[in-house]
């Protein structure tokens, strides 16, 4: 499974969808309302941009584990209002400038890392990105949630910003 990147026909096409998200502020209220992941895929905002993304080259081989986790990645991408470069965990994790503490805390990341399906990461990755300033790497969460499991898991332990041991006793 090839990953969604900027120089790839299904990337291009979700990131060129989730920029015209300004100018459809109703798409993004609808995707935004739905709580989980089987009312995003009822939208027809998703079902349009999943045809879209099918014609760009996107195959989901049948999987509807696939086709979820798209529509989770989507639902998730209403909530993103400006694109960051960073890595996701690092946004997650690095302190905004003039403050000590990460947007999310090593405990919430946690329960995130715990998450035992995807309706699970669906609705806590809904609830820090508020956190998160609804800033996010686009691709990454799409990418991150798509391939959900153990391989995402270690990497986001890898390359969270954990808090000094040290500094906490």
């Amino acid at each position: 499974m090839k990953p969604l990147s900027d120089q790839y026909e299904p990337g291009k096409t979700l990131l060129d969808w989730w920029k015209g998200l300004d100018d459809n502020r109703a798409a993004r209220a609808v995707l935004r309302r739905a709580g989980n992941v089987t009312a995003v895929t009822l939208t027809p905002h998703y079902q349009t941009l999943y045809k879209r993304l099918c014609a760009a080259g996107w195959n989901d081989e049948g999987r509807t584990h696939r086709r979820d986790a798209l529509a989770a990645a989507v639902g998730l991408l209403a909530h993103v209002e400006q694109d960051d470069d960073r890595k996701l965990v690092v946004t997650m994790s690095k302190p905004p400038e003039g403050s000590d503490r990460a947007p999310v805390s090593p405990l919430r990341f946690m329960r995130l890392l715990e998450s035992p399906d995807l309706e699970a990461l669906f609705t806590g990755l809904r609830r820090v990105l508020p956190l998160m300033g609804h800033r996010a790497n686009v691709l990454a969460l799409s990418n991150d949630v798509i391939r959900w499991g153990d391989v995402v898991k270690k990497q986001w332990a890898y390359d969270y910003v954990w808090p000094d041991a040290k500094a906490q006793n």
